[in-house]
């Protein structure tokens, strides 16, 4: 059977590489936990290993405001802004966010490239925890990649809002999909409870949606000229 049948391709080679990068870093950490919590690999000590990560690469809102207060710019807690969105709450947790992440990730990464899947993503995790200190100060981690995620749905409402414009459809119609989700997150807060971590979310996407026309390759000429011919 010849090896260029459609059907037998693996599933990754459809992917952008920055998106499989980033899922399987997701996944590689959630697996350690895992075994660790199972007493596989570790040993004993291996069960606190999630709430150790959580202390040691969560992000904190007290800390950067002591961080502006005492004028420490260069520390070496600021890889949190970078490491915070590898730690989830669960296993639960990370599969949503890697399901996001890898349908999100290949439609933009699809029509924007590679790099920019990886821009967009650490932008707004960064931007994302920025306003989830300064509006919230909340002292729980912020842990988990939705920022990032939420960020890519701000890249992918850019691309529908540029498409609907070239065919002279309601550009209101490429909210919907972030409006969905926050309507969601909505109702679950009021029948469930919910924290501050929509802040950060919904911060991520307006971070996406606001740097993906610095980030189209080419300019916005090129990018009408690929979605006329998708």
């Amino acid at each position: 059977m010849s090896d260029n049948n459609p059907q037998m391709q693996p599933v990754f080679n459809t992917l952008p590489s920055s998106v499989v990068v980033l899922a399987l870093a997701i996944f590689a950490v959630e697996v350690l936990f895992s075994l660790g919590t199972r007493g596989i690999v570790g040993g004993p000590g291996a069960v606190g290993w999630r709430l150790e990560a959580w202390t040691e690469f969560g992000f904190f809102a007290p800390l950067l405001e002591q961080m502006v207060d005492r004028q420490e710019w260069f520390t070496s807690e600021l890889k949190r802004f970078v490491t915070y969105p590898f730690v989830h709450l669960s296993f639960t947790h990370t599969v949503f966010v890697a399901v996001f992440l890898l349908a999100l990730g290949k439609l933009v990464g699809e029509v924007m490239g590679n790099i920019t899947v990886l821009v967009v993503f650490f932008a707004s995790s960064i931007f994302g925890a920025l306003i989830y200190a300064g509006l919230t100060g909340d002292s729980r981690p912020l842990v988990g990649g939705y920022p990032g995620v939420y960020g890519l749905i701000g890249a992918y409402s850019f691309i529908l809002w540029v498409t609907l414009g070239t065919r002279g459809q309601s550009q209101w119609q490429a909210f919907s999909l972030i409006g969905i989700l926050m309507s969601i997150q909505l109702l679950f807060g009021l029948l469930f409870g919910a924290g501050n971590d929509w802040v950060a979310e919904f911060s991520g996407f307006l971070m996406g949606f606001a740097i993906s026309p610095i980030l189209v390759p080419g300019g916005f000429s090129r990018l009408l000229n690929k979605m006329r011919q998708r």
